[in-house]
């Protein structure tokens, strides 16, 4: 099998390496068999021999889910990495394609905590990355919404890293192209009742759009997010305080973005309200008046303050 270029292996060991520390230890590679997790797998085995292990999660949604996922594990013997078939036994609920992706990454976490991994790899692009800057511009996302796909997160109880979102779709399908292996095609990536699937073809026919730009464009708002969470953490320090059985927080003077950071991170044992919810409550908090949410008192005025709400009384 012929292997990756060599410029675009240490091209992609040098973006590894900046996400995850120098000289990682074992990595683990999620792989589906489609052709970005397969250059990834390929990627990977290349720029860090020895050191990595790749799994496949068979959700048996689909008939030939079985077959890809002995696909992948063929590929893996060819290249000497060891590979595990995940089977996704649990049902899901609600959405499916939410529902699936958050069994994977448990799958996936459990999997490589068994193997002694450093970090989990996934194959998140440029395109992807565009994509959920765009969907999430159409749902009228706030910063953090619009940072897009994190190059480094904790998911599942396990550090994740996505060296590839700097590289586009079609870099990756050359590379598995010159291998002469066929990736597997999942349907779903083309059946537009899903909304990814709908603005994937929109911009198929729209080559004015530059996925790089956007990727970009994810990126510093990425950075803008971790500043203002930097600054928000200076800010607890400083203006946040427990008094009794009560939390105190003081804030004159504090722009409205950096209010609600502070306002999420001292209700963030207590299930955090979100959108209309968290803007309904700092108003109030800013007008002086006070409300009840997910069991917590909020009281505004010169000091807000928070406590536990009195149980309800039963009828």
């Amino acid at each position: 099998m012929v292997g990756p270029d060599p410029e675009l292996v240490a091209r992609f060991r040098s973006d590894t390496e900046a996400l995850t520390g120098a000289a990682p230890a074992r990595l683990g590679v999620a792989v589906s068999g489609g052709p970005d997790s397969l250059a990834l797998l390929l990627l990977a085995e290349a720029a860090f021999p020895g050191r990595v292990a790749a799994a496949t999660v068979d959700h048996r949604l689909r008939p030939e889910s079985g077959a890809e996922a002995v696909f992948v594990a063929g590929v893996c013997a060819g290249l000497g990495v060891p590979h595990s078939i995940l089977a996704a036994g649990d049902a899901i609920a609600g959405n499916v394609q939410s529902g699936a992706r958050a069994l994977r990454y448990r799958l996936l976490a459990r999997w490589a905590k068994a193997e002694g991994l450093a970090w989990l790899l996934t194959a998140h692009h440029e395109d992807d990355q565009a994509e959920t800057l765009i969907m999430r511009l159409q749902r009228g996302a706030g910063l953090s919404g619009l940072s897009g796909i994190r190059a480094t997160a904790r998911i599942a109880g396990f550090p994740v890293a996505r060296p590839l979102l700097g590289w586009p779709r079609t870099a990756l399908a050359g590379i598995v192209d010159e291998t002469g292996l066929v990736p597997v095609e999942d349907p779903s990536n083309a059946d537009e009742r899903y909304d990814r699937a709908r603005l994937r073809r929109r911009l198929a026919d729209a080559p004015w759009i530059d996925a790089a730009a956007l990727a970009r464009s994810a990126a510093a708002l990425a950075e803008a997010d971790a500043a203002l969470d930097w600054a928000a953490g200076r800010l607890i320090e400083e203006r946040v305080r427990r008094e009794g059985e009560a939390t105190l927080f003081d804030p004159a003077g504090i722009p409205a973005e950096l209010r609600r950071r502070i306002l999420l991170h001292i209700l963030g044992a207590n299930a955090p309200p979100r959108g209309a919810d968290l803007q309904r409550l700092l108003a109030a908090l800013e007008s002086g008046g006070a409300a009840t949410l997910a069991g917590v008192k909020c009281e505004g005025g010169a000091l807000w303050r928070f406590s536990a709400a009195p149980p309800r009384r039963k009828g």
